[in-house]
């Protein structure tokens, strides 16, 4: 034995047990008379004994922290602090230029990408540039078709795990993001960030073209096609274009003559709501909510 640790061209038949993890506590000088604990395992070096404890469970499978509200089991503390944040909604890592806010400062440094615009990770196919190597490794698989993540329900299958977890709440209507405000659920944290600037007055997307500002990436979506003109939801029956996927919904039902929206005083029938407030107002003088 070297310094505690088994000399890398000498075979070992040793398991991972009690004994060489204890031996593994034992370290070693470096440089500077500085210790080192070493992993007999695999030689992996760590400056503080607790280190090395933590990375022995990565050969052990040891997960002694686990999540008190759903049982997620974790090798680290660190990693049990991040998981609450899914339970909790706390994003305490700001950006200072747009004010979104993260659970972890590594996804806080990968937005802010978006604003210097920075793309350190290319792919060899396309030449398309990502901000966050995930990114990049989600992208070739529009090259390869790989989904390897399939639902157990209904086998669609899923190119992330977290596509196919957001996904599994369709079957099992889980939402587990709660406002604290008004207590309404989400099954995505992307919803509730986006939800709870209703409470705030929060509008960080703005119009470049005339300044309009909005709190969903979406609604700023849909607004420019007011200046681009742009209508990309078609019907199919009549060619007739509209700029979102709910006109389209309501015209549809010219089509199919779908009056979903009865009148309680007289029964006369509309297929949108708007039409139904309309009517009680002029011919019953009552505003339906």
């Amino acid at each position: 034995m070297v310094g505690g640790k088994r000399a890398r061209d000498e075979p070992s038949s040793e398991k991972t047990d009690g004994k060489s993890a204890e031996s593994s506590k034992r370290g070693r000088r470096g440089a500077g008379d500085r210790l080192i604990f070493e992993c007999e395992i695999c030689g992996k070096a760590c400056s503080q004994s607790g280190h090395l404890a933590e990375h022995m469970r990565t050969h052990s499978g040891d997960r002694p922290y686990a999540c008190t509200t759903c049982g997620q089991a974790f090798s680290q503390s660190s990693n049990l602090t991040v998981h609450m944040r899914t339970h909790t909604g706390d994003r305490p890592y700001a950006c200072t230029t747009c004010g979104n806010a993260f659970s972890t400062s590594s996804n806080l440094t990968v937005h802010m990408r978006t604003h210097s615009g920075h793309r350190p990770y290319d792919c060899t196919t396309c030449g398309q540039a990502f901000s966050a190597s995930g990114d990049l490794t989600v992208h070739m698989r529009t090259h390869t078709g790989d989904r390897p993540y399939v639902c157990t329900t209904c086998g669609q299958a899923f190119s992330t795990t977290s596509y196919l977890t957001v996904h599994m709440r369709t079957h099992t209507g889980d939402r587990p993001y709660v406002c604290t405000t008004c207590s309404q659920a989400f099954s995505t944290s992307s919803h509730l960030t986006e939800h709870m600037r209703i409470h705030f007055g929060d509008r960080p997307y703005v119009c470049t073209t005339c300044g309009s500002a909005f709190s969903q990436s979406g609604s700023l979506t849909t607004h420019m096609r007011t200046h681009s003109g742009d209508r990309p939801y078609v019907c199919t029956t009549c060619g007739n274009a509209f700029s979102t996927s709910g006109n389209l919904t309501v015209h549809m039902r010219t089509h199919s003559g779908d009056r979903s929206y009865a009148c309680p005083t007289c029964g006369r029938a509309f297929s949108v709501t708007s039409n139904l407030k309309r009517h009680c107002a002029k011919m019953h003088a009552v505003d339906e909510e």
